[in-house]
Order: C-alpha cells, then structure tokens, then sequence
C-alpha cells in the first residue's frame, strides 16, 4: 500500500498520513471504486428506467425524486460520488476521508427498503466535517455512528461517502497536528475557507454539513461560490448553543437543496418550503463593525447587488448600520476562554504545539480574570432586537476580501492568524454570538482573485424560513454558477 492513503478497518480510505506532496492515488482506493462501480453496474442489469448520474449536474432534490421514482439507483449514486472523489488528486481533495466501502453497503441497504417514497434525501451523497463534534471530543475520522447530523441525514436516506476535516481541526485536535489546506476550486493558489464548501463547489456531493463557528460554513460558502446557512442556536440536530459559538449547518450548490437539508437536520419539514416571502424590511448595512478593517470594494458591491435584487422583487430596502457595538471583542474573549475550558479534556495534551499552550495559558487568564460576562451578550442582543424592530433582514457582505492564499496557517504566529482572521471574516463572529440564523448567498466573481463574491443575510432568532425563502427569490433572480470548472480542481496552480 502506498503512503498515499490508508484503508481503515472500518473500510474508510483515509489519506491523512500522506506525504506533503504526493499525488499518486492509493491503488487500493481504485481497487475498491472500480469494485463498487461494477457492483452498481450489475445492480442496474434488467432495469430499462434507470439513468445515469451526474453530480456537477443534479441536485439533491432531483437525485432524490429520481431515486423515489425509481430512475437512480442509489448504488449508482453513490459510485459515482466515489470516484469522483477518489479521482480528485490528494494536493486539493476536500475529503481526506473516503467511506467507499461502507457507503456502498448503506445504499445497496436502502435500494431494499420499501419506504424510499418517504425519505426527503432518498440516495442522496453527502459530506460531513470531522470537525463537528461528538460529546465535546472531534469525530473519530474511522467511523460517523453516534454523530447527531450523521443520524438525521442517514434516516432521511442520504449516504455519508466523505468526511471533510474541520476549519477548527487545529485548534481542537489532541496532537495539535499540522492543518490540512484545501484549496479554492475556482483558484487553486487560494484558500477554500472550509472542506464543506470546496467538497460542494468541486461537484463531489450535492450537500454537506459544516460546523459554523465564528462563520465557518458562510466563510466556506463564500469563498467557494455555493449557498450555506447557520441557524440559530438549538435549531440543528448536535447544537451546541452560544457558549461555544458553533452551530450545524449546510452548504449546497442550490438554496433548495440546503433548506431541504436544514429541514432534516432541525426536524422541522417546513424549512424546506422556499416559496417567495412576503414584503420584507431589509436593512443594507456595508459598513465594517471596525473602523480598523477595510472593505474590498467588489465584496462591497455584492451586499449592494443582493439589495438591488431584493428591491426588485418588491422588498422595502433601505441603508442601516448593525450596532455591532463590542461584539468582536466580546466574541474574541469567549474563543480564548473555550479553548482553555476544554484544554483539561484533551489526550495526548503534552503533544500539543508551544503556539497552542500560549493560547490556552491565554484563556485561563481570560477565565480567572471573569471577562467573560453574560450581560456583555444580553447588551449586543438588546441593540440588536431594537435594530429588528425596524427590519426583518439585513445585508452586509459576508467577507471583507477574497479568500487569502492557501498556506499552512499553523506555522505562523497566533497574533497574525487572528490579525488576518479579523480583517477576512467580520461580518460573521457577531451572529455566532447570539446564537441567531445567517446564510451567504453569491453574488458574481471577484474580477482579481478570480473567486466568488457573496451577501450575508441575517435575521432574528426564527428567522431561518425567511432567509431561506429571500435566499431562494435572489437565487431566481440572480442565478450563479453552481459549480467551478472542473479544470480548476483537477490540478493545484500555483
């Protein structure tokens, strides 16, 4: 076996003890695809209807209404997500982890059910983050049994067939191992934001969960040209509430689609009605939450194209200005003192990096000092609920600038990690904080970097149906590129 990838016992083919630079595929990884690819193969013998697959093409809701009506066999499906994955060189693969074997035997298990007419993901292949957590510890990269999301996706019939690693992974993980870069598939020498969002983009799944925090699955979104929403707190199945500033959330090439997943994930069938909303009181709020961050002009432009759209669909749409007040502080405070309450939980904590132990000695100081305070968020929240008074949604842009170049961030300084993270990503921490839903909708191309452009839109909590429903109107009347070509994935520029 080559030092490319590993298949674990589990059956999942992981490639994370790669060499830095290797990009021959693992034998054994093509071994088991061209496996499943025969086996689906020999499923479809006899069978007149079927049609082939075609993830850079369908949508989750058409996969899934295809495997109701019998036209996709979810095997099919699921082989051709598997290549496409494995076909994916290790330099820009999303998705370190491949479930080949295992979600081969998930789908052939769900062609023999006979409720497939009831299940809103029938067949349909997604990703899930390693980041997301189990009981406060990461995903075990061997195995998704036990993971919240994991359960409501698969009980809605879709089939795990990757695991992207976390935004966070680094900063979480017990040996503090390097980060993984993933890279922009509209531009290789650019970061990706997120696996989730590069997973989507690249066309190697429909749907994929992301771990929203301090923006995550937006930042991801984002920078990759595809739709993700973070609800609001205690929404989604596995949330885990303000105090640790993450939320589950969803990224797909389509608003459809993600409301059709929230909808899974939060249990509540109604999310995924995208019909057009009424009249909405839309605030469009450009301006930084910092005097001390700069805008990028064309990110600037994209909250203003996403307001222009929304005025003329019929919506009230005015200039506002968030009252961001000491959010991003408050939020910074809070991210220092998580890390230093779940340091004592961590294994292996020896192992961890002096970058890392600086951090956490950080914390406890923050901790012991008791400047994290409730009524710091009680007053952000209270200026907010008065801003909602007067609007149902606001608009800002969701980043600052194009998605820096992909680099490993671990080997440099805290303080010019945090310093870069301020000045790229804004606009996100301070809904993380409260606990309220947002979503990024693209919004064009950046003319430089050659990445997408895209508009946050926000609301109060319970607000999530309204995103989406506005989110979906502006996909109509703004449709975007669902995905970036294929060119731009299949090699890494430099």
């Amino acid at each position: 076996m080559s030092d490319d990838a590993a298949v674990m016992a589990d059956g999942s083919i992981s490639t994370r003890t790669a060499a830095p630079r290797t990009t021959i595929r693992n034998g054994r990884t093509a071994e088991v695809v061209a496996q499943l690819l025969s086996a689906a193969t020999d499923t479809r013998s006899g069978r007149g209807r079927e049609v082939e697959p075609d993830l850079r093409h369908d949508t989750a809701v058409t996969i899934a209404a295809g495997v109701r009506d019998g036209v996709l066999l979810p095997s099919r499906v699921v082989a051709d997500a598997a290549t496409r994955i494995a076909a994916v060189e290790r330099e820009s693969n999303p998705l370190p982890v491949l479930r080949a074997e295992l979600a081969a035997a998930e789908a052939a298990a769900l062609e023999e059910r006979d409720d497939l007419d009831v299940l809103p993901l029938a067949g349909v292949p997604v990703a899930i983050e390693q980041g997301a957590s189990i009981a406060g510890e990461p995903m075990l990269w061997e195995s998704v049994a036990g993971h919240p999301v994991a359960a409501r996706l698969r009980g809605a019939g879709a089939v795990v067939v990757g695991l992207g690693a976390g935004e966070a992974q680094d900063r979480r993980d017990t040996g503090d191992a390097p980060e993984r870069l993933v890279h922009n598939p509209w531009n290789a020498t650019r970061d990706a934001g997120g696996s989730a969002g590069a997973a989507v983009a690249a066309g190697l799944v429909p749907l994929a969960h992301g771990s929203d925090g301090l923006g995550s699955v937006r930042v991801a979104a984002a920078c990759c040209g595809v739709f993700g929403i973070k609800p609001g707190c205690y929404t989604a199945a596995g949330a885990s509430g303000w105090p640790d500033l993450v939320e589950n959330g969803v990224l797909a090439t389509t608003v459809q689609d993600a409301a059709l997943a929230l909808s899974v994930l939060a249990a509540r069938p109604n999310l995924a009605e995208v019909d057009p909303p009424g009249r909405l009181r839309i605030g469009l709020a450009v301006d930084p939450p910092s005097r001390l961050v700069h805008v990028d002009r064309h990110w600037t432009a994209a909250a203003r194209r996403a307001a222009s759209v929304a005025a003329a669909a019929g919506h009230l749409v005015e200039t506002a200005a968030v009252p961001y007040g000491n959010a991003l502080f408050a939020v910074f405070l809070r991210w220092l003192a998580m890390g230093a309450r779940d340091a004592p939980a961590l294994p292996q904590s020896a192992r961890l990096s002096g970058r890392t132990r600086r951090q956490l000695a950080l914390g406890r100081t923050v901790h012991n000092l008791r400047l994290v305070r409730p009524a710091q968020i009680d007053r952000v929240e209270a200026r907010l609920l008065e801003f909602f008074d007067r609007y149902d949604v606001v608009i800002t842009p969701t980043l600052a600038a194009p998605p820096p170049k992909a680099r490993a961030w671990h080997s440099r300084g805290r303080p010019a990690t945090l310093l870069a993270g301020a000045r790229f990503t804004p606009f996100t921490p301070l809904w993380n904080l409260v606990g309220w839903p947002a979503a990024s909708v693209p919004m064009g191309m950046h003319p430089l970097s050659g990445t997408p452009v895209a508009a946050q839109l926000a609301g109060p909590p319970g607000s999530e149906s309204t995103l989406l429903r506005l989110a979906a109107q502006l996909e109509t009347r703004h449709p975007w590129q669902r995905t970036a070509p294929s060119a731009a994935t299949s090699s890494v520029r430099r």
